[in-house]
């Protein structure tokens, strides 16, 4: 196997384009491991946390909500960005999971942390098991929010909607099956 060269790309500059209250548009230039000197547009994003919450009776909470990039309702799980900073993921968590769908956890285990789209964002999201769960308080954040809609399914349930197309959004993909993944082994072998 040859030597990875990705090592010796390196970032030069970069001018900031747009800043918005989400994310930053901001073109780079980069120089490639021959020197050849190449532009990419990047989106800069704070990060994202997705949380599963797995009740003790096998059924997971999940919201349909609008999604106006797709202009579509989505069926994920309850998730939010890193807007506080040096928040701590956990506290981020139990924030949105109270904020979306009115539970907090008494245990959260990290499942995975993930990139969205490499290509061209830099956007990291943590994706949580939350277990142990009891009723809160909603505080809905947003117009989005404001309107979801939660459902309470068994979890194989949301996993058929997996297969069968109704569930698109990544972040609820990979936290569904890393869920399974636990709740089928909770020793995590």
């Amino acid at each position: 196997m040859s030597e990875p060269t990705s090592g010796r790309f390196r970032a030069l500059s970069e001018e900031t384009l747009v800043v918005g209250p989400v994310i930053t548009l901001a073109v780079g230039t980069f120089a490639a491991p021959d020197g050849t000197r190449f532009e990419r547009q990047v989106v800069r994003h704070p990060g994202a946390v997705a949380v599963v919450p797995l009740h003790d009776d096998g059924h997971v909470t999940l919201v349909r909500q609008y999604r106006a990039p797709l202009d579509a309702l989505v069926v994920e799980v309850p998730a939010g960005k890193r807007d506080v900073t040096d928040e701590p993921l956990e506290v981020t968590a139990a924030r949105e999971l109270a904020e979306e769908v009115g539970l907090a956890a008494d245990r959260y285990e990290h499942l995975a942390t993930f990139h969205n789209s490499v290509g061209f964002c830099d956007e990291e999201c943590h994706v949580f098991l939350a277990t142990g769960l009891q009723s809160v308080d909603t505080a809905h954040d947003g117009v989005e929010e404001q309107h979801l809609e939660v459902l309470h399914v068994p979890l194989t349930e949301a996993l058929a909607m997996v297969d069968d197309g109704t569930i698109t959004d990544a972040k609820t993909l990979i936290g569904l099956w890393a869920a399974a993944r636990r709740w089928a082994d909770p020793a995590g072998r």
